[in-house]
C-alpha cells in the first residue's frame, strides 16, 4: 500500500470511529431526554458524579412501611423521602390529605436529601411510580427538570438481579436554588369560584373508576367526583407488571383522552394530589403539555359541604 493510500485509509478509519462515537452520544442523549429511566440505564450510571437516587415507597394504610422497606433493602446510594413528612405539609382543617409544603421548606428538604441545583435525580417506588411521580412533579415545580422516574421501580431492579443495600445512607447536603413555577398549580379557590367553568379546564381525575363514580370510597369521608371533571385512572399508563407502556401507546391513550392538540391547557387531580402527578408524567412522556396540578384534589374539595359533588358516569 502506498503512503497516500495508507493515509486515506487512516483518515477513513478515524472518521468512522468519530461517527460511531457521535451515534453513541446521540443515543445516550436520547435515552436521557425522557422522564423515565430503565433499570439497565440506572445500573450503568449508578456510580456517576452528581447523581441522587430517591426511594419514595409508602403505604397509605401503614405510613411506616415505606421507611421499613427502605431499611430492609434499597437501591445502592438511595436516600429515603417520606410522603407524609418530606413530600407534603401537615394537614390543616381546610387542606387535603397531602398538601404541598412551602417551597422554601421543600427546597431545604432537597438539600438534606443531597440534591443540588445541578444534581441528576432518579426517583422510584415499589413498581408503578404512583408515589415517586409526586417527587418528580415537586422537583419540576421548583424548577428542577433534571429528574426521572425508574421504570418498574425497585421490583424491576430486584427481578433484574441487581443488588440491594440495607440501612441508612449518609449523603452530603446539597445546595438547592428553587425557581418556583406558580403556574403549575390549580387551587380550590379557582375551582369553587366558577363551578360551571370546571368542564372547560379539562380537569382529569386519576382515581380508579369506582371511586370516581362514587360506588365506594375507602379513604375519604365523601364519595364522588367534582362535577365537570373526567376520569382516567393512572394505571391506564402501565402494563400489568407495573412497567410503563411505550411512548406510542401513551400517545394513543392521550389522543383518546385529550384529543390531537398537544399544547392545549388542562389539569389533573386525584384523592390528595399524589397519583395525579403520575398522569402528568404520562402525558408529558407522550408529548403533551404539562398540566396544572390541583394539589388539594378530592380530599380538599370535600372539606366544604356546600361544594357540588357528582356521582355516576360522566
Amino acid at each position: 500500500m502506498t503512503a497516500a493510500a495508507c493515509t486515506r485509509s487512516m483518515v477513513a478509519m478515524v472518521a468512522m470511529v468519530a461517527m460511531v462515537a457521535m451515534v453513541a452520544m446521540v443515543g445516550a442523549q436520547m435515552a436521557s431526554d425522557g422522564n423515565l429511566i430503565s433499570v439497565a440505564d440506572l445500573d450503568s450510571r449508578i456510580d456517576g458524579p452528581d447523581l441522587r437516587i430517591i426511594d419514595c415507597r409508602f403505604d397509605l394504610a401503614d405510613p411506616g412501611a415505606g421507611r421499613r422497606s427502605y431499611l430492609d433493602g434499597h437501591i445502592p446510594g438511595a436516600v429515603f423521602a417520606d410522603l407524609n413528612e418530606d413530600l407534603a405539609a401537615p394537614i390543616t382543617p381546610r387542606s387535603g390529605r397531602h398538601p404541598l409544603p412551602d417551597p422554601d421548606t421543600f427546597a431545604r428538604t432537597c438539600e438534606r436529601l443531597g440534591i443540588s441545583t445541578t444534581t441528576e435525580v432518579i426517583v422510584y417506588d415499589q413498581h408503578s411510580g404512583s408515589l415517586a411521580a409526586r417527587a418528580w412533579w415537586m422537583l419540576r415545580w421548583l424548577g428542577h427538570d433534571n429528574v426521572r422516574l425508574l421504570n418498574g421501580g425497585i421490583d424491576r431492579w430486584i427481578t433484574s438481579s441487581r443488588p440491594l443495600v440495607r440501612g441508612n445512607e449518609s449523603v452530603a447536603a446539597g445546595v438547592f436554588q428553587a425557581t418556583v413555577r406558580a403556574d403549575k398549580i390549580l387551587t380550590t379557590g379557582e375551582l369553587a369560584a366558577d363551578p360551571d367553568g370546571i368542564s372547560g379546564l379539562r380537569l382529569i381525575d386519576a382515581r380508579d373508576a369506582a371511586r370516581f363514580r362514587g360506588d365506594l370510597e375507602p379513604i375519604d369521608p365523601v364519595a364522588g367526583h367534582i362535577p365537570g371533571s373526567t376520569n382516567l385512572p393512572f394505571m391506564a399508563s402501565l402494563h400489568a407488571d407495573g412497567t410503563w407502556k411505550s411512548g406510542d401507546e401513551l400517545a394513543d391513550l392521550w389522543r383518546r383522552t385529550l384529543g390531537a392538540d398537544t399544547t392545549a391547557a388542562w389539569a389533573v387531580m386525584c384523592g390528595s394530589g399524589v397519583t395525579a402527578c403520575h398522569l402528568a408524567l404520562s402525558a408529558v412522556e407522550a408529548g403533551y403539555s404539562e398540566p396544572r396540578l390541583y394539589a388539594g384534589s378530592w380530599s380538599e374539595w370535600i372539606r366544604d359541604s356546600t361544594r357540588p359533588i357528582g356521582l355516576g358516569e360522566v
